[in-house]
């Protein structure tokens, strides 16, 4: 079914992984956010194998050795009074699971329009490194995965920039483009895509090369497509403002400087094979990492 012309989309759920870290409570209320603006469900989803909450910070009259599944539903009751103080009308789901992190977020966010995670992962690291949940849900979700980078909500209207960022490098950053036009209807705001691609370059050596006249009709191809995939969205969605600009600099450097003036950061992220799940390359590390505001990935098949 075609949906109408800039009409953004409207689906049932977004998905929030809460392990009761201070990422993980700016993760939530960015969730909340998030599944307003859709009119969703809120599903909050919580495990005690998750926890690493010290549970007298929630009950003083708790007991230290208190089971870990009790501090889980006092994690989860918390965090539901939280939601329902920001938004009294949101229709909230309690999910506690004693799963591991990954696959659980993976099953319960197959059919969300968003699954929502803090940057510090799951698993109690400092940022998002390599081998945290947040990385693994990165290489292996099938739905756009939105990392919250630090204390940031991504404020929108007077409290934010407005505008929202795409990184777009070829035609197959589609879905990452559409996602990003919709999302600037959602939120009213202004829409800057972002052309980063390096300069061609021919290495001497021994091994063969494509000419340099090659190389660089490949890569003109490919802006070419590019920029004619976001004409058609352009025209679709007639009533976003749309800003464009391509810059022959470090495509990773450029996005993360270009973040500063974002709400959000969105990027494509491209499977392989199944069974190795998406190839994340340095430009979506970079971001991950380095990003002024938050970042959402949309796996691209």
């Amino acid at each position: 079914m075609t949906r109408p012309a800039g009409k953004p989309l409207r689906d049932g759920r977004v998905v929030v992984g809460l392990d009761g870290s201070d990422s993980a409570w700016a993760a939530l209320d960015r969730a909340v956010a998030e599944a307003r603006r859709r009119d969703a469900t809120l599903e909050i989803v919580h495990a005690w194998p998750w926890a690493r909450t010290d549970p007298l910070a929630f009950d003083p009259d708790s007991e230290p050795r208190r089971p870990a599944v009790e501090i889980a539903r006092t994690v989860l009751r918390l965090a539901m009074s939280r939601a329902q103080e920001q938004d009294p009308q949101l229709r909230i789901v309690p999910t506690l699971t004693a799963q591991d992190a990954v696959p659980e977020l993976l099953r319960i966010g197959e059919d969300a329009s968003l699954i929502v995670i803090g940057t510090r992962g799951l698993g109690g690291f400092t940022g998002l490194l390599l081998g945290s949940v947040g990385l693994r849900l990165a290489a292996h979700t099938r739905r756009p995965l939105l990392v919250v980078r630090g204390g940031s909500t991504g404020a929108y209207g007077p409290e934010g920039h407005g505008k929202v960022l795409v990184g777009v490098e070829s035609g197959a950053d589609a879905a990452a483009a559409r996602f990003a036009f919709e999302e600037t209807a959602r939120r009213r705001a202004r829409l800057r895509v972002l052309y980063a691609w390096p300069k061609p370059r021919v290495f001497a050596g021994d091994h063969a090369l494509p000419a340099r006249e090659v190389v660089a009709l490949r890569a003109e191809r490919e802006q070419t497509v590019a920029h004619g995939m976001v004409a058609g969205l352009r025209e679709e969605f007639g009533h976003v403002r749309v800003r464009e600009h391509t810059t022959h600099s470090a495509p990773a450097q450029a996005l993360v400087e270009a973040s500063r003036a974002a709400d959000v950061l969105v990027l494509a992220v491209h499977r392989r094979t199944p069974r190795l799940g998406m190839q994340l390359g340095p430009v979506t590390h970079a971001a991950l990492h380095h990003a002024h505001c938050p970042v959402v990935l949309v796996p691209v098949e």
